[in-house]
């Protein structure tokens, strides 16, 4: 259900629109006479917008979800891999998490005593570092937030900063007191601390299983990643930032900015409609519509926005937008923004169950559970004709385990896209086609649907895809201990396959 804004979480959304340019102390008002209660959602606020606007439409490319619309231009960089730290792609995600939410969520942690309060900013803490760590590998953690008392803080490894979060979640739960209850304002879990322990237990799967694949301590973290599912406590439903409205200045982030624009930009990506096609997948008409040049559902190459006209025998004034199928940007007008879906949780539980517990059936009723939740989330019908058709568990252990991660980047299209790009990294699932761009444009059959393709147009020189985002040229211009510049080839500790 909706949840009703208060007039400073109003304020909190006009602050954070798609032009913010957030100075060093973003609270609203800006006073230590607010009390914590109302910071709270500026912090949750200020992570929504990270994940639910910028990096949703920056890792909905790097997933290959999306591309650069024929007659359009806004995204020729993101599409053709043409980024480096001078693009500033990172710059205000990166201000809105350290001066943003980090800075709230210490502000209140220093002034309350509730352990229920400091547990709940704990969790928000680790998920906002989860985030840094993801995008960019490294940041500043054991010296971050000390304001005037040091101003250039050393960054830290992103398994130092994974396994320092995990620890601080640890600490803060064993010193929850019995008789403390959530007093801050909360509209992300409505201050039900058994649902905030719920997501903290999801976010210690979701990272255990990323430094298990790292290399780092795998005998431990996975009998923690064993332990965690075995207790299943996790949190019900979504976690979802569900605040927004069809209201002029109360959209959500991301359909507010690309309405603001005026322009359509995305179209749909070769990869997910070749894949959604070829498994008859009804869940394809959530968030694009046919082409109308032709009435199918028709992907573009990612980065070949200017190749494919010549690769059609097509003139560039014949390649319009009505080749491709056309992103619903309408369906996103109060789309909440997913932190943590459901639909990933099961995912993540079944591949717990297949690759460690080695217990098919509890692996597949996580399965099965995770795609009938999406199907259901994106109103879609006949999940049973499609669990017994194209996403029926079958095969061998790799098999099974190939349709997990197969299905969970599906069930991120249009939820969660950070989730999405970060997993196919950790995972190498979908697989990188072997195939140039225009090999795949002249001869389809030979390509193996839903697979990566390297972009026609490769702007940073090596191939492959974008492995990392570069660090915040806010961060270098401000601090000299920012790391010496690594381009987006470069992986981040826990992708090391």
């Amino acid at each position: 259900m909706k949840k009703i804004l208060s007039i400073a979480l109003s304020s909190v959304l006009l602050l954070t629109a798609c032009d913010l340019d957030i100075n060093d102390n973003p609270n609203f008002p800006g006073s230590a006479d607010v009390t914590t209660d109302l910071i709270f959602p500026s912090a949750e606020n200020f992570i929504a917008d990270v994940i639910g606007d910028d990096m949703f439409t920056n890792a909905g490319f790097f997933a290959q979800y999306f591309d650069q619309m024929p007659t359009a231009n806004q995204y020729n960089d993101l599409a053709e891999l043409n980024i480096n730290e001078g693009k500033n792609l990172f710059n205000r995600d990166y201000r809105l998490l350290f001066a943003g939410a980090l800075n709230d969520l210490k502000d209140i942690m220093d002034r309350s005593t509730n352990t229920a309060d400091i547990f709940a900013c704990t969790v928000l803490r680790a998920y906002a570092y989860q985030v840094l760590v993801d995008c960019q590998g490294e940041a500043p953690y054991t010296e971050a937030l000390q304001g005037a008392s040091n101003l250039t803080p050393m960054w830290d490894d992103g398994k130092t900063i994974y396994e320092g979060v995990l620890a601080e979640l640890d600490e803060a739960e064993e010193n929850l007191d019995a008789a403390d209850i959530i007093t801050l304002t909360d509209p992300l879990l409505s201050q039900e601390l058994s649902e905030w322990i719920g997501f903290a237990n999801a976010l210690r799967l979701r990272m255990l299983l990323r430094l298990i694949d790292g290399n780092v301590n795998v005998e431990a973290n996975t009998a923690k990643v064993k332990a965690l599912v075995a207790d299943d406590n996790f949190f019900s439903g979504d976690v979802t930032w569900d605040v927004y409205s069809n209201a002029e200045g109360q959209y959500n982030p991301w359909f507010d900015c690309k309405n603001t624009l005026g322009a359509s930009n995305h179209c749909a990506a070769f990869p997910i409609v070749t894949y959604m096609t070829g498994t008859e997948d009804p869940r394809i008409s959530y968030a694009m519509d046919p082409a109308e040049y032709d009435g199918t559902y028709t992907g573009q190459i990612p980065g070949s926005k200017t190749k494919t006209p010549g690769w059609l025998g097509l003139t560039t004034s014949e390649y319009q937008n009505d080749r491709v199928s056309n992103i619903k940007y309408d369906v996103f007008r109060a789309a909440p923004v997913y932190f943590y879906t459901q639909s990933e949780l099961q995912f993540l539980i079944a591949e717990v169950e297949l690759r460690f517990n080695h217990n098919d059936a509890a692996a597949k009723a996580a399965y099965e559970a995770a795609v009938e939740i999406d199907f259901d989330s994106k109103g879609a019908d006949e999940v049973d004709t499609f669990l017994t058709g194209f996403g029926e568990w079958k095969g061998s252990d790799t098999e099974k385990l190939n349709l997990i991660y197969m299905q969970k980047w599906v069930a991120l299209f249009m939820r969660d896209h950070l989730e999405a790009w970060t997993e196919a990294r950790r995972t190498d699932i979908p697989a990188v086609s072997p195939l140039k761009a225009e090999a795949i444009a002249n001869d389809v059959d030979q390509y193996n649907a839903g697979d990566f393709i390297v972009p026609a147009v490769n702007q940073y020189g090596e191939g492959g895809l974008c492995k990392r985002v570069p660090y915040s040229s806010d961060a270098r211009s401000t601090n000299k201990n920012t790391p010496a510049a690594k381009g987006i080839s470069v992986p981040v500790f826990w992708d090391i396959k």
